[in-house]
């Protein structure tokens, strides 16, 4: 399947491959987590990245070349530094591109390290704001996906007061200032808001908090064995007789860890879910199960965006392989990529819709594109 593992004791068997460093061998280093909080998303990510490598590799790679992954632990616990694994893969010529679905924390400071080197394509949701040069951040930003969910949440439910709750990070940060000033906007109240290291083990005491609030709706900004963990205990405490949920981050790997009797009134906003009923995701799909069977890890907006990563890095490569050093995603330089959420997708055209979806036990229905 053209991909390979990177942990410390192997750093310097990649270093030394022959094959790997040679001109026939274009090596793209897939940063995702593996372990800890958010390493619940590692299985799709690297299937749906799969998929992606075996179409360029059905035609001409990238570059003339045949693609290879390179898996690369980006998690927040992860045993190794990434900014030395990255930086040597880079300093010994063993990576040309980097495709990363990792949290904000690590791509502010890989974007330190990389230095316009290799091109870097970022790919799930963030905060917004990106503009170094040579990174490319193509997922969804609160303006686009927080903004009308909250909005339509307020519209029919009509809470009186907001809690906000999520890890202790940038995205969480920003996304809840956005939030802090949409509620502002709604006339509403801010009951609760708070923000917790990752991996805590029981989230009874944050949920009986938010229950004491008087809070009517909560924004979810939690990573995914985190956000598993805080919706069991809501569940669990049955706070969903008395408020709404809605998240940016939970996807359909997270819901299935939560349980059908904890996803009661749980809203999920994205670009992407693994049942959006459009013609792009039917095809997605059926490449997908062809590749990996009736039995591959479950889609999700967090897969789906590494399947988009490495295809734009390819469009970027076909049509800016001299001038992306001088650019970061922008009209001004536009990408013609394949997508799971459009047949043709460029960031110079309209950005992929944001829909709202509800949790329906263990799957999300699709309710609106907001």
């Amino acid at each position: 399947m053209n991909t390979l593992p990177v942990v410390p004791t192997e750093l310097e068997e990649l270093r030394d491959d022959p094959v790997l460093r040679g001109k026939g061998t274009y090596r793209i280093a897939l940063l995702i987590p593996l372990c800890g909080a958010a390493g619940l998303w590692a299985p799709s990510c690297i299937s749906s990245a799969q998929v992606a490598v075996e179409e360029l590799n059905r035609a001409n790679g990238i570059d003339g070349r045949k693609v290879q992954l390179i898996m690369i632990d980006a998690a927040m616990e992860a045993s190794i530094s990434i900014e030395e694994t990255v930086n040597d893969l880079i300093e010994t010529n063993s990576i040309d591109a980097i495709v990363g679905m990792h949290i904000s924390a690590i791509r502010q400071r890989l974007s330190k390290i990389v230095r316009q080197r290799i091109p870097y394509i970022y790919t799930p949701l963030y905060e917004g704001g990106e503009r170094t040069d040579g990174l490319f951040a193509i997922g969804e930003t609160p303006q686009k996906q927080l903004g009308p969910s909250m909005q339509h949440i307020q519209n029919e439910y009509r809470p009186r007061s907001w809690a906000l709750i999520g890890n202790d990070y940038v995205w969480p940060r920003t996304s809840h200032s956005y939030a802090k000033a949409k509620i502002q906007e709604m006339s509403v109240g801010l009951a609760y808001e708070k923000y917790l290291p990752f991996g805590l083990k029981s989230m009874s005491m944050f949920v009986e908090e938010i229950s004491r609030s008087g809070a009517e709706a909560v924004l979810i900004s939690l990573v995914g064995q985190d956000a598993v963990a805080f919706n069991r205990a809501f569940g669990k405490a049955k706070l969903h007789d008395r408020m709404v949920r809605l998240s940016c981050a939970i996807e359909e790997n997270g819901l299935l860890g939560c349980g059908a009797q904890n996803s009661k009134r749980l809203f999920a906003a994205s670009s992407y879910f693994g049942a959006l009923p459009t013609d792009a995701n039917l095809a997605f799909k059926e490449k997908y199960y062809r590749v990996h069977g009736d039995q591959a890890p479950v889609l999700n907006a967090l897969g789906q965006s590494t399947y988009e990563g490495v295809h734009f890095l390819a469009g970027l490569m076909q049509g800016h392989a001299t001038v992306w050093r001088e650019h970061s995603v922008s009209p001004s330089l536009p990408v013609i990529h394949r997508s799971g959420r459009k047949r043709a997708s460029s960031n110079k055209s309209e950005r992929a819709p944001i829909y709202l979806a509800r949790a329906d036990e263990l799957q999300f229905e699709v309710i609106k594109e907001l």
